[in-house]
């Protein structure tokens, strides 16, 4: 008998951290990692971060089980006339070697959970080691 994919809901109180990290004022790196809790089919918070560099980040990511963090970076002269900008990105972290129904399961989530967010710079990555500075600033470059 086989299982059908189903696309996981976003918990409300998700959204309304989603929506307040947005809008938040503060000017240190921030990030948000969310997860699927499998039994109920919900995208949830797992863990808020403040002050946290993409090298420490990537270390909290599990090696292999998909997740999504959603980070707040500061990248200074970065904007138009070096203006310090502060982009929201969402990457979607799927590594080598996670169970096939978590990948479908992730993947097939992903876009209504970037809706909720309102979020549009999404990168994706299958290699952990891959999240450098250098990785997302060049993911970034496309957006200015």
């Amino acid at each position: 008998m086989s299982s059908s994919l189903v696309v996981c809901e976003v918990d409300e109180s998700l959204k309304e951290k989603l929506r307040k990290f947005r809008f938040r004022k503060e000017t240190n790196n921030a990030a948000i990692l969310m997860k699927i809790d499998m039994e109920k089919q919900l995208v949830v918070l797992e863990e808020e971060y403040e002050d946290i560099s993409l090298d420490d980040l990537k270390e909290e990511l599990p090696e292999r089980q998909p997740r999504y963090p959603n980070n707040e970076i500061i990248s200074k002269g970065a904007g138009a006339y070096g203006r310090v900008s502060y982009p929201l990105c969402f990457i979607f972290s799927s590594p080598m070697g996670c169970k096939p129904e978590q990948q479908m399961m992730y993947a097939g989530s992903k876009n209504r959970l970037i809706q909720a967010a309102e979020l549009t710079k999404v990168f994706e990555t299958r290699n952990v080691d891959d999240l450098t500075e250098e990785w997302l600033k060049n993911r970034l470059a496309f957006f200015r």
